[in-house]
C-alpha cells in the first residue's frame, strides 16, 4: 500500500503568530492571482491551492468564491 505524505503551507515570515486567519485568505489570494495571471490551466498555481486548502475552513472558501461570483468579494483580485 502506498504512504500517504501529508504536507500543509510552508511558515510564512509574514505571519509569525499562530492565527493563520491572514495567512490563509493571503494564500487565497494569491492563488486566485495566479490563476488570473497565468490561466487555469496553469499547474504553476496548484502550490498555492494546496497551501490556502490546508490553511482555510472550508466554508470559508464557498463563502469567497460566492463571492468571486458575483463580484463582490473583499480582497483585492
Amino acid at each position: 500500500m502506498a504512504e500517504i505524505e501529508l504536507k500543509t503551507a510552508p511558515a510564512d515570515f509574514r505571519f509569525p503568530t499562530t492565527n493563520q486567519t491572514r495567512h490563509c485568505f493571503t494564500r487565497y489570494i494569491e492563488f486566485h492571482r495566479c490563476l488570473a495571471a497565468k490561466g487555469e490551466n496553469s499547474g504553476e498555481c496548484e502550490r498555492f491551492a494546496k497551501y490556502y486548502r490546508s490553511l482555510c475552513p472550508g466554508e470559508w472558501v464557498e463563502r469567497w468564491n460566492e463571492q468571486r461570483e458575483n463580484g463582490t468579494f473583499p480582497g483585492p483580485l
